[in-house]
């Protein structure tokens, strides 16, 4: 009995052992090798030696190291005797063993380049499935409240870059790539639409900052890093990532510095090195890493279908737009008066090449940004519809969260006002609606699971002005016996009303 029952257990492992080596060479199968000393894939070195301990060496290293070993003359070496009496024949050389070095050459899979599928495969994005623009923006709509002019032409650059991609040519017509340029104050949506939109479409992202970059040979991220992080979007894989989209953030930083002597390492140049990656170049970039000097393979990314969107905030263009437009204020029945434009809340909407070029972005770089959009401020009319109207509204968010503790929380259409109104003084756009509320919320989610008896909190405009508190509904009866009611006075739970 014994006998057989070890006899079970050493099949079980070794079925184990079976389906986990199969599971990993499943798991290999879909990445390319890559040479140990080089660091080349298999796709650009050619056929690999294999050695031991899953090292693979290309043919153009191992002829290399052939041909250094076959340089010196062993000969000598090997006919003499062992000095300390034992094999050891070389008592000051040491030789490399196999079995240290441990793993895929030391590369995890997230520096691996993926194997190119077959043409067999049907392509990600079917030219019969794209979205057409109306339902690209119905779809915007339930996440981002106004913005409908950016949403509209974001909608269409978005379809017609998608049916490029997908019929590369036309009747040997090329079209040409429609990156964006979008510009608007902070925390009017801009990072937030891109992100929707790519949620969207189910293409890989990258989202980076154009203030990390620098010009070549500087500390800082390289201008490739952009692609960098694209590929790593798509877990590595070339093809998908020659669909997907980058969003350069904060673009109006590397706008070029005026008045100074020192050298220019994040604003021009920069711009000038972005020229290839914009209109579409192929363009080696590390794999899991953002520089090019690190030890990690390289893969060649083509940028020709990749759609770029930069967006930026250009604070002080609104006094470069009002500087062009009272150019035209003169003297008489029919001129326009000096300080019309000053009062204006929409100036973006103004905004043409000639400002964004004395803003300090070069002209090449401008052309390769064909669609150029503003989005408009927040006004308070649209602060409130963003706190209760989007699919994922912040309110929305605090409901579900009492929701978990069995107490339904709302909001007076008053207080929703007076919050709108504490966020315009903040003037940081969408994001002092969060900031206000955490505030305000803090007491009564700090009090609220202290009492099971509670059934409803209602927010009132005195809660939010600082005059009274909110209004707390005990769980019993709390509709048919009024004198059940208790309120907290200016955050302080407990008071009997």
């Amino acid at each position: 009995m014994g006998d057989n029952r070890h006899n079970d257990q050493n099949d079980d492992i070794n079925e184990k052992k079976e389906t986990s080596s199969a599971n990993d060479s499943d798991k290999s199968g879909d990445y390319e090798d890559v040479c140990f000393i080089c660091r080349r894939p298999e796709s650009k070195a050619g056929k690999m030696f294999r050695l031991p301990n899953h090292i693979c060496v290309c043919d153009d290293c191992m002829h290399k190291t052939m041909d250094t070993v076959s340089q010196f003359d062993y000969q000598g070496l090997l006919n003499q005797p062992p000095t300390d009496g034992g094999n050891n024949r070389f008592p000051n050389i040491s030789f490399v063993n196999l079995a240290d070095l441990q793993g895929d050459g030391g590369i995890p899979n997230k520096q691996k380049i993926r194997k190119k599928k077959s043409t067999d495969d049907k392509p990600e994005i079917d030219i019969k499935n794209i979205m057409p623009p109306h339902k690209i923006k119905a779809k915007l709509d339930e996440y981002v409240v106004g913005q409908e002019h950016a949403k509209k032409v974001m909608s269409v650059a978005v379809y017609n870059h998608y049916k490029r991609v997908a019929t590369g040519t036309m009747d040997e017509i090329e079209i040409e790539k429609s990156n964006m340029l979008m510009i608007g104050p902070t925390g009017c949506g801009k990072t937030y639409l891109v992100k929707t939109l790519a949620r969207l479409l189910d293409v890989p992202l990258a989202i980076t900052d154009a203030t990390s970059l620098t010009e070549a040979g500087y500390i800082g991220d390289d201008i490739e890093s952009v692609v960098s992080k694209l590929l790593a979007a798509a877990d590595n894989d070339v093809e998908r990532a020659e669909r997907g989209i980058i969003f350069i953030d904060e673009i109006d930083k590397i706008a070029k510095k005026k008045n100074t002597t020192s050298r220019d390492v994040s604003g021009e140049s920069v711009q000038q090195g972005m020229l290839k990656l914009l209109e579409g170049a192929e363009v080696e970039v590390p794999v899991g890493a953002n520089s090019k000097n690190a030890m990690v393979p390289l893969a060649t990314v083509n940028t020709r279908n990749i759609l770029f969107i930069c967006g930026g905030a250009f604070p002080d263009l609104e006094e470069i737009i009002k500087q062009r437009l009272n150019k035209q204020t003169s003297i008489g029945y029919t001129a326009q008066l000096r300080d019309k434009y000053d009062k204006e809340k929409n100036i973006l909407s103004h905004v043409t090449v000639e400002d964004i070029k004395k803003f300090g972005m070069i002209p090449e770089f401008i052309g390769r940004l064909p669609v150029i959009f503003t989005l408009e401020g927040l006004s308070k009319e649209m602060m409130v519809r963003i706190l209760s109207e989007p699919r994922n509204a912040i309110l929305k968010q605090y409901q579900k969260l009492l929701e978990l503790d069995e107490v339904q929380l709302e909001f007076e259409p008053d207080a929703l006002e007076a919050i709108a109104g504490k966020a315009m003084e903040k003037d940081t756009g969408a994001r002092a609606l969060r900031a206000i509320i955490e505030e305000f919320m803090l007491d009564i989610m700090y009090e609220v699971p202290k009492d099971d008896n509670i059934g409803r909190v209602t927010i009132t405009k005195e809660y939010i002005e600082g005059t009274g508190g909110p209004v707390i509904d005990i769980r019993s009866n709390s509709l048919e016996h009024p004198d059940h009611l208790k309120v907290i006075e200016n955050g302080n739970a407990g008071g009997q009303a």
